[in-house]
């Protein structure tokens, strides 16, 4: 059985900075490409930053490069997302999700979950 466990979240000003983690109880963790995807307020679940199961390749959604990065530390069996410059529209609930490829941005294409962590940013 795999468990997802976000952290980190919280109230943040435009501009400002975070890094959510999230802690994942799995033997194969090494085996499981992870990325992070976000729900806003009224929107469609969206893919944000994906890894792959050994971290040398990772992906980013337009809307967030340059600004967040993603990691992982596979003797942790932990993911990371280190968001800099934050804008009020990265507001959302943030999720962590893992499944066999990193690059996917359908969330159908990811069988396990997070339970999320709320991410607001005032402007």
């Amino acid at each position: 059985q795999v468990q997802l466990v976000e952290s980190g979240g919280g109230l943040v000003q435009a501009g400002g900075s975070l890094r959510l983690s999230c802690a994942v109880s799995a033997r194969t963790f090494s085996s499981i490409a992870m990325d992070w995807f976000r729900q806003g307020p009224g929107k469609e679940r969206e893919f944000v930053a994906g890894i792959s199961q050994s971290g040398r390749n990772t992906a980013y959604a337009d809307s967030v490069k340059g600004r967040f990065t993603i990691s992982r530390d596979n003797a942790k069996n932990t993911v990371y997302l280190q968001m800099n410059s934050l804008k009020p529209e990265d507001t959302a609930v943030y999720y962590c999700a893992g499944g066999a490829f990193y690059y996917k941005t359908n969330p159908s294409d990811y069988r396990y979950w997070g339970q999320g962590t709320q991410v607001t940013v005032s402007s």
